[in-house]
């Protein structure tokens, strides 16, 4: 599991990173702004899970599971509220990592 680094968007542009998505899940620091750009190269959709730490007000989990189609991408935003866990982070796990490259990125 590693943890992403977000790249701050500027007014002048970035050149963004891309990893290799982690087997066993990464981590973001969750907040305003911030979200999770997933690349699938593959031949198969895949399912990019944000694992909610705080239930609703009614006590139901919410994570947020997004299906990124076959050679698709797809920019997930990831709040503080529901996804920050105890360790300031929020978990992201994924149903397959073969061709999966992720970023994390924050507006300003």
């Amino acid at each position: 599991m590693a943890t992403l680094n977000s790249q701050t968007l500027t007014g002048a542009g970035i050149a963004p990173t891309f990893a290799a998505a982690s087997a066993g899940g990464d981590k973001i620091q969750p907040g305003e702004g911030v979200y999770l750009h997933v690349k699938n190269g593959g031949a198969s959709p895949i399912d990019v899970t944000i694992d909610a730490k705080q239930p609703c007000s009614l006590g139901f989990d919410h994570d947020n599971v997004v299906t990124v189609p076959a050679g698709g991408e797809r920019e997930i935003l990831v709040p503080e509220v529901p996804y920050k866990g105890s360790d300031g982070l929020a978990d992201i796990a994924y149903s397959a990592v073969t061709t999966v490259t992720v970023g994390a990125f924050r507006t300003p």
